[in-house]
């Protein structure tokens, strides 16, 4: 029997980290985590993972496509600290090294339905890009653009008295990291 007055809300996150776009490097993959405030706890999926490493396509784009499954879900009592997605891209330097070519994060979306979001990644710590402090003296350089594909669900939001706006399953909303926009890279 379920409670009537709940005393936690539940954000399910299902989606993939769908291609990327990184005109100079091929052989690339991603580790993925999230990153969140005190109050939310992960209750099932993965936090983090790597994906598979994905060579250029032959088709004129020359996309990079991993099509790697996220799936996890949280649970917390308020949405301070509402859970972001950090992405990190790496491929090898010239020597056959693993180096970093590009990191980004974007909050999960607040509004239930489907998401496509893409941003250009890079930052040498995957946590910092989740942070404000320290990110007014950090210049980076974008490299590439990163696709990723949310489908969200949430429980026990509006009963606790958080509007989380009108929710339209057929919602697409993209947008780009850039990084002349000081809310982005």
């Amino acid at each position: 029997m379920a409670a009537s007055n709940p005393s936690v809300f539940l954000l399910s996150v299902n989606g993939q980290i769908e291609s990327a776009d990184f005109p100079s490097y091929d052989n690339l993959y991603c580790k993925y985590c999230y990153v969140y405030g005190q109050d939310w706890i992960p209750t099932t999926g993965l936090e983090e993972g790597i994906t598979q490493i994905t060579c250029k396509g032959s088709q004129a784009s020359h996309k990079l496509i991993w099509n790697f499954p996220l799936d996890v879900t949280f649970k917390s009592t308020n949405p301070s600290g509402w859970p972001q997605l950090v992405v990190s891209v790496y491929g090898p330097d010239v020597f056959g090294n693993d180096v970093v070519r590009g990191y980004g994060a974007t909050h999960i979306p607040i509004t239930p339905g489907h998401w496509l979001m893409g941003r250009r990644p890079e930052y040498t710590d995957p946590k910092v890009v989740a942070q404000g402090e320290g990110r007014e003296v950090t210049r980076v350089c974008s490299q590439g653009f990163v696709t990723v594909c949310f489908s969200i669900m949430m429980k026990d939001l509006k009963k606790l008295g958080y509007d989380s706006g009108p929710a339209n399953p057929q919602s697409h909303a993209a947008s780009s990291w850039s990084t002349e926009d000081q809310s982005n890279f």
